[in-house]
């Protein structure tokens, strides 16, 4: 019998209803947190370019300390959406019972190198000396809210495996809201309040993400997941063997992709004179070009769900028409507000940034980085569907090859050998994630993760 939750039943019926009914709450979700990235960066550019180099750099750098909650929760996607496809939500319940105690310890080990080592941390990266403090400060500050971060990532991603995807759109649109206002109101004061200045931007943040994953806490209390509470929260050695299991790639994934790109922010702080320039404008660039990869993190979202889920149905061709016109429907949109990029390149980065340099350099890197964009769809979609199924192993490889062995030596040959400056690393950002699409690709049609048991 086919499994049916409150958005409906993604394991039969139309496939392209299941997937509008799976990813416009999560693109939603994905458009919100774009915004506050986007205040945040304005923010920064309000007070100076360095403060904004600075934001970028930590941004990145914080998306390497919780990459085990996103490797977890992906661990968790796979075994709680196969487990609704087969319609055992007991055992989902257990399922997210043991990941939420497995995340919780380990945000308490993550935290305490950014509480207490975070000019080290800064230091060992190759930031450019003359914004390191900045760039310390903001870490301890984020770190103070690792572990309600790690908390917020893997309860929505139990809701998501579910089906409930309204759930997680109801608290991060309360925490983007939340975000966004303490933004203005912690950097720059209100009445008698004068402000905490740049260091305001990262408190923002930390409150924000506290505040939902209290929320989610609270929906995790009702309804029918309210047997969450019921029963002890032990440990379960056998579901935290799998969750791990599935996990380790996801969390090396993102380590190589998260290392990588500080690598490639260590290149561009190289270059001397031109590096502050080349870095804001990597920093702006990232956020533009956040805008046109939201629809395609948003399908990867909902591949994963939606292939888990009819896995577990025991309809696996299914799952495979639904992986590819996931990814071809990103590989289109993508495409098209590439070409929008491309052509409003110059008026875009103008809200960004007012420095003439930085915004020239800005215009370049966008312009480059469009070529790549239905490969980086392709990539991210179907990698989305690998990691649903359990082949986290493959998308691991793939991810890890285009960034170790093309990426990050190309960049370094045409920046540093070469002399092309930010302009090679812009380049050898494309040409590995051509590459990296079509591997990807490849591996899905190869259908090996159609047969995997977790």
């Amino acid at each position: 019998m086919a499994y049916k939750n409150s958005s409906g039943n993604f394991t039969a019926g139309s496939l392209w209803t299941n997937i509008i009914d799976m990813s416009w709450p999560i693109l939603v979700i994905m458009l919100l947190n774009f915004f506050v990235g986007i205040v945040d960066v304005y923010i920064a550019g309000l007070l100076s370019p360095e403060i904004q180099a600075a934001v970028g750099f930590v941004s990145q750098l914080s998306f390497l300390t919780i990459v085990i909650a996103n490797a977890i929760s992906i661990g968790g996607i796979a075994l709680i959406s196969r487990a609704a496809g087969a319609g055992n939500f007991e055992k989902g319940i257990e399922i997210a019972r043991q990941i939420l105690i497995f995340g919780g310890a380990v945000a308490f080990l993550v935290m305490i190198p950014g509480l207490f080592f975070y000019r080290e941390m800064v230091a060992i990266t190759g930031f450019p000396v003359e914004i390191r403090e900045t760039a310390g400060n903001f870490l301890r500050v984020y770190s103070l809210a690792m572990g309600s971060n790690y908390l917020l990532i893997i309860s929505n991603s139990i809701f998501r495996a579910n089906g409930e995807v309204k759930k997680p759109l109801i608290t991060m649109s309360i925490v983007s809201a939340l975000n966004v206002a303490l933004n203005f109101i912690l950097v720059f004061g209100i009445f008698s309040f004068k402000g905490l200045g740049y260091i305001g931007i990262a408190a923002a943040s930390s409150i924000s993400v506290t505040a939902g994953t209290v929320i989610n806490l609270v929906f995790l209390s009702r309804g029918r997941w309210e047997g969450l509470y019921r029963r002890p929260w032990g440990f379960s050695l056998d579901i935290i063997k799998k969750t791990v299991s599935l996990s380790w790639p996801a969390a090396l994934l993102q380590v190589a992709w998260n290392a990588g790109s500080i690598i490639i922010y260590n290149i561009l702080g190289r270059l001397g004179s031109e590096s502050i320039t080349a870095l804001a404008a990597i920093t702006n660039g990232f956020r533009i070009e956040g805008l046109i990869f939201l629809p395609a993190f948003a399908l990867n979202m909902a591949a994963s769900v939606l292939i888990g889920q009819n896995l577990g149905a025991g309809n696996p061709e299914r799952a495979e028409r639904m992986g590819w016109k996931i990814a071809l429907t990103g590989a289109g949109v993508m495409s098209v507000m590439a070409i929008i990029i491309f052509i409003f390149a110059g008026d875009i980065t103008w809200a960004f940034t007012g420095n003439p340099a930085v915004h020239a350099e800005t215009v370049r890197y966008l312009r480059i980085n469009m070529i790549s964009q239905p490969f980086m769809a392709m990539s991210v979609v179907l990698g989305g569907g690998l990691q649903g199924a359990g082949d986290t192993r493959g998308a691991m490889w793939v991810v890890g090859t285009a960034m170790w062995f093309i990426r990050l030596p190309l960049a370094w040959l045409f920046a540093m050998v070469l002399g092309f400056g930010a302009r090679g690393v812009w380049a050898a950002m494309v040409i590995s994630m051509a590459i990296q699409g079509s591997l990807m690709a490849i591996r899905f049609r190869g259908g090996k993760w159609k047969a995997m048991k977790i």
